[in-house]
């Protein structure tokens, strides 16, 4: 669980943080999910767009999405979320102590 002071460091790194991949019309699939797992263990910080014709609420499916993948929900403003998941071998990001 993130502490507040963690979560707006993390925010200020998303800020600098181009979308890396999105949801379209099929939603969040399976391969989807292995895509951002892989991503999440490169980069540990990543922001996802959810395409308007998706159907999906931001909010709700960011929740959802960092559930499946054990990552945590950092935000999510307008039409893009962040999650950020500690790397398991190459840890790049130090945050904040609690």
């Amino acid at each position: 669980m993130l502490t507040g002071k963690q979560r707006s460091y993390l925010k200020s790194i998303a800020n600098k943080t181009k979308p890396i991949t999105q949801i379209g019309k099929e939603g969040v699939t399976d391969a989807f999910l292995n895509q951002l797992d892989d991503a999440l263990e490169a980069r540990e910080i990543v922001k996802v767009t959810v395409l308007e014709n998706s159907g999906l609420e931001v909010k709700k499916t960011a929740s959802e999405v960092a559930k499946a993948v054990r990552a945590e929900f950092v935000q999510a403003i307008g039409s893009k979320f962040t999650i950020y998941r500690k790397s398991i071998n190459k840890p790049k990001i130090e945050l904040p102590k609690k």
